[in-house]
């Protein structure tokens, strides 16, 4: 699968400072922040801070790093949302469902009797979300 970086993705506009998100965590090698159109309450994003569009792009320990950082929130989203299951993937290319071809890990807390949203049901409120991560940084601190 051959998908050209687009340096100007979304992802890659808030690694910039140019797109404002919900930071919920960074280090040297990751970002996490919220999903503006989450599938559930806490859909967090995890990035790596290299330009990589899928996993056949990216250095093996951006995709360490990744895996270590999501370990990390999904701590995090447990202990502040005490969901009763957890969504952890990845998408690679359009076919496979990936709308932003920078590679990114979803964490998506499942709530037992609750559906989850689609991206047609549109952007969550900023209020919420700030709510949201709020409480996720809160968690992360008490980790």
């Amino acid at each position: 699968m051959t998908t050209t970086y687009d340096k100007d993705n979304i992802f890659a506009k808030i690694l910039r400072g140019e797109a404002p998100c919900h930071n919920l965590f960074e280090d040297e090698e990751t970002f996490v922040f919220l999903n503006i159109m989450p599938e559930s309450k806490g859909h967090s994003l995890v990035i790596p801070k290299t330009p990589a569009a899928n996993i056949y792009q990216i250095e093996e320990s951006y995709l360490t790093a990744m895996a270590r950082t999501s370990k990390r929130m999904a701590a995090a989203l447990q202990e502040a949302f005490r969901p009763d299951g957890m969504f952890v993937y990845q998408l690679n290319g359009k076919v496979a469902g990936q709308t932003v071809f920078h590679i990114h890990t979803h964490l998506v807390p499942r709530y037992k009797g609750v559906p989850l949203r689609s991206h047609e049901e549109g952007m969550e409120a900023d209020e919420v979300l700030q709510e949201q991560a709020e409480k996720i940084r809160a968690a992360l601190r008490s980790l």
